[in-house]
């Protein structure tokens, strides 16, 4: 199709809590415009408001159809306590786009979310509940993240991770109290 559009989503997960990296996921797809109605992301949700097993079916689903085109991208929790989580998640962004087969011609952002001036762009509050292209690449951001915890709950059992994913949970303070802080702790939100 001459005039179709590439149109990227995109959320993060894991901007607040005490460990682990922050997460920026991208959804693309081709449209005839913006607003058109993506027939398979009918039913999808902001994966905060999915199940562990939903938000696992929906990525396989995103990642197995042939016309997404899905990324992500993790920032370090270094880079969060030497440049701050608002510039990470930039940061994120912008390296998330860098990753697509093509430039996109529209860029759909969550919240806070901006993208390089070079973009197409507009940011929708609360987009992850309203437009379902945000909402994937808020799944994409959140499986991908809870994998990375998982893993690090492994090599950090005492801390519990796989529990809370790095959440200041009443439990994680109390982890944090009696073993200190681990090399994924974001030490600039940890003011115990």
């Amino acid at each position: 199709m001459e005039n179709e559009l590439f149109v990227v989503g995109i959320d993060e997960a894991g901007r607040g809590p005490l460990a682990g990296p922050v997460c920026v996921g991208a959804a693309g797809v081709k449209l005839k415009d913006k607003n058109e109605k993506i027939k398979i992301l009918e039913g999808i949700k902001d994966s905060k408001k999915l199940s562990a097993k939903k938000r696992e079916e929906w990525f396989k689903v995103l990642n197995e159809q042939p016309e997404f085109e899905t990324h992500h991208v993790f920032v370090s929790n270094e880079m969060i306590d030497k440049f701050g989580i608002r510039k990470a998640v930039l940061f994120g962004v912008e390296k998330v786009l860098e990753k697509f087969s093509r430039k996109p011609d529209m860029v759909l952002l969550d919240g806070l979310l901006f993208a390089p001036e070079k973009y197409e762009q507009e940011t929708i509050e609360k987009g992850d509940e309203k437009v379902p292209l945000i909402s994937a690449a808020s799944i994409i951001a959140k499986v991908s993240r809870d994998r990375v915890m998982l893993v690090m709950h492994k090599k950090y059992p005492q801390y519990n991770f796989a529990k809370h994913k790095g959440y200041g949970t009443k439990e994680h303070f109390e982890c944090v109290a009696a073993h200190g802080l681990s090399p994924i702790h974001r030490k600039t939100f940890c003011h115990i």
